[in-house]
């Protein structure tokens, strides 16, 4: 095998060792929305106040591109093996935190750990999967969409077990994790395989000048669908629990299913975009996603669990394909490509829950998700100004 069909050839377990990890991590990082209804009985919070939890949990992200930088000319494969460790001690304590603050301290170590995880891992995953980078991010992106499945029900199985202060007890499969990665992990190199040929100082600031146009269209895209989109992750058990009047173990069996339902959305949408176009998959995305989500909260019953899923399926689908359109659009420095993407994502989301929130305790959740469907249609006309790329 020459060195170039090496360099085209999708990786599969290699990519599926990377995705795993992407799992590992994220189970732990989606313990606060689970969390959340018997964290604002216990402190006595607004939906509000608990929804700066969000914030909290993204400031670390404006770092993104320093970590970038800094992920270019390190071995940044390590940022990956001890990251789970972090964040499985950080969440696994959220139980046992006696204040708001407290709590808000574990989410910002949560949210440092959680930046430098998700800033090298996509791009180690575009090495590995050769000219097909939309099916190695839907793999990526259905590790992350599989651990916010399996995370509600892992905490909700542990308070039913231990009560809300025994959490502690899941740290020590987070230190195992981080240990098996270290061993798997050690030799998959990122940055050190593509700095042949690069000059000693990167043009950092020449590159996020020649890419504004686009990364001002992903915040376009971003921005108008992340209040529904966070306001489903962040409130749906909060929705069940509290204005559905539903058991909590419903409530998080509910957000379970529409994370897997987001998890199949991911595994689909980045194969269908390197056939169909990055584009015309997203425009696709983007016109349904808000009829779904109508659906979703004019519908009772198993009718509106249908339309549940369904929305699951097409609000996390653009995940992987935006993903893949940034590592698309620049051949060089693709780890700080990717850090401005991830600021950007992170950064919209954190603004779109603490707006949620506001609106949940002004006009309540199910306006609040109805509002949101109209505003996701903003993202149509920026999905519309992107360039057609090849498929």
């Amino acid at each position: 095998m020459t060195k170039s069909d090496k360099t085209n050839k999708f990786q599969t377990s290699n990519v599926l060792l990377v995705s795993s990890s992407h799992m590992l991590h994220d189970i732990y990082s989606s313990f606060l929305a689970p969390l959340r209804p018997l964290l604002i009985e216990k402190f006595g919070i607004t939906l509000a106040m608990a929804s700066m939890w969000d914030l909290v949990m993204r400031i670390p992200w404006l770092l993104n591109p320093f970590i970038g930088m800094i992920a270019e000319k390190t071995a940044a494969r390590y940022f990956v093996i001890v990251t789970p460790a972090i964040t499985a001690i950080s969440m696994s304590l959220l139980g046992l935190a006696p204040s708001f603050t407290i709590v808000s301290v574990l989410l910002f170590v949560m949210g440092v750990s959680s930046a430098v995880f998700h800033v090298p891992s996509p791009v180690m995953i575009k090495r590995l999967s050769g000219r097909y980078t939309g099916r190695g991010m839907s793999f990526f992106m259905f590790g992350g969409e599989m651990a916010r499945t399996l995370g509600p029900l892992i905490i909700t199985a542990a308070v039913t077990y231990w009560g809300l202060e025994g959490t502690w007890k899941l740290i020590p499969f987070g230190l195992i994790a981080s240990f098996i990665l270290f061993l798997k992990l050690r030799n998959i190199k990122i940055s050190d395989s593509f700095k042949k040929g690069e000059t000693a100082k990167p043009q950092y600031l020449k590159t996020i000048k020649k890419y504004l146009p686009f990364f001002m269209i992903l915040v376009g895209i971003t921005l108008f669908r992340a209040i529904m989109k966070s306001g489903l992750t962040a409130f749906l058990p909060t929705y069940f629990y509290t204005e559905k009047g539903e058991t909590l173990w419903f409530a998080n069996s509910a957000l379970a299913v529409f994370q897997l339902a987001g998890a199949v959305g991911t595994i689909l949408s980045g194969s269908i975009s390197d056939k169909m176009g990055r584009k015309t998959t997203l425009l696709i995305i983007s016109v349904l996603s808000p009829i779904m989500m109508f659906l979703f909260v004019s519908s009772s019953g198993w009718l509106s669990f249908v339309f549940l899923v369904l929305l699951g399926f097409f609000v996390f689908a653009p995940g992987p394909v935006l993903m893949a359109l940034v590592q698309d659009t620049s051949k060089s420095l693709p780890v700080f490509m990717n850090s401005i993407f991830m600021t950007i994502s992170f950064i919209t989301s954190a603004v779109a829950v603490l707006f949620a929130g506001l609106l949940g305790d002004w006009l309540g959740l199910e306006t609040t998700y109805l509002i949101s469907s109209l505003l996701a249609l903003g993202a149509i006309p920026f999905v519309l100004l992107l360039k057609k790329q090849n498929k």
